[in-house]
């Protein structure tokens, strides 16, 4: 088993060195995603954060995903980490994302020490470009959830997002076309998308 403190030490230290960035992104991208940056960089798109919480359980190092509600919205019934739209009381786009996760599922800010960010990443359906924030939290978080916004939570591994067994790719409907997209196994969840892209570059920072 690998420990914790190793995995948080490698990620403590790869963070100081430049981010794997788009190239690992996009590792976990749907076929058309490349097109799209093509065509659309994000330069007018609106900001938001999302908290990649680590914290130890059952001698694991684990994060926290969501099971979004089903809305109408583009992101609906979707699997991704806790977070939303940069807010104006907001200093930074680090506090949208403890914001955020304390909204959507109770995790207290105060809680989380602020190891790094990832490389933001564009998400042309929403128009968002999305800062995802690496938070460590001593114990699990006591959650506290936004039936609203929040279906249920899962609790991973880290190691498990990053074993490639987990890595899986499926055909999906997207405006009326079949396209290959890559996803992770997470339960019984598919993780793809813009969560898996973030993933992606996430897995890199670390060993197991």
């Amino acid at each position: 088993m690998i420990d914790s403190n190793n995995l948080i030490r490698d990620i403590r230290q790869n963070l100081k060195y430049p981010l794997p960035g788009l190239p690992a992104q996009l590792r976990m991208a749907p076929s058309f995603r490349g097109e799209l940056l093509k065509t659309n960089n994000g330069n007018n798109s609106r900001k938001s954060a999302v908290l990649i919480s680590l914290f130890p359980e059952n001698g694991k190092l684990n994060t926290l995903l969501i099971k979004r509600t089903t809305y109408d919205g583009v992101h609906s019934g979707q699997v991704s980490f806790p977070g939303g739209k940069f807010d104006e009381v907001d200093e930074s786009l680090i506090q949208t994302a403890l914001r955020e996760a304390y909204e959507e599922v109770g995790i207290n800010p105060s809680d989380v020490e602020i190891l790094g960010t990832l490389t933001p990443l564009f998400i042309p359906v929403s128009n968002m470009e999305v800062q995802p924030v690496i938070g460590l939290l001593n114990t699990k978080p006591e959650l506290q959830l936004n039936s609203h916004e929040v279906e249920f939570t899962i609790t991973v591994p880290i190691c498990h997002l990053k074993n490639p067994a987990n890595h899986l790719v499926k055909d999906i409907i997207v405006k009326g076309y079949s396209i290959e997209a890559p996803y992770i196994k997470v339960d019984c969840e598919d993780v793809w998308g813009a969560t898996a892209m973030i993933i992606s570059e996430f897995i890199e920072l670390y060993s197991c």
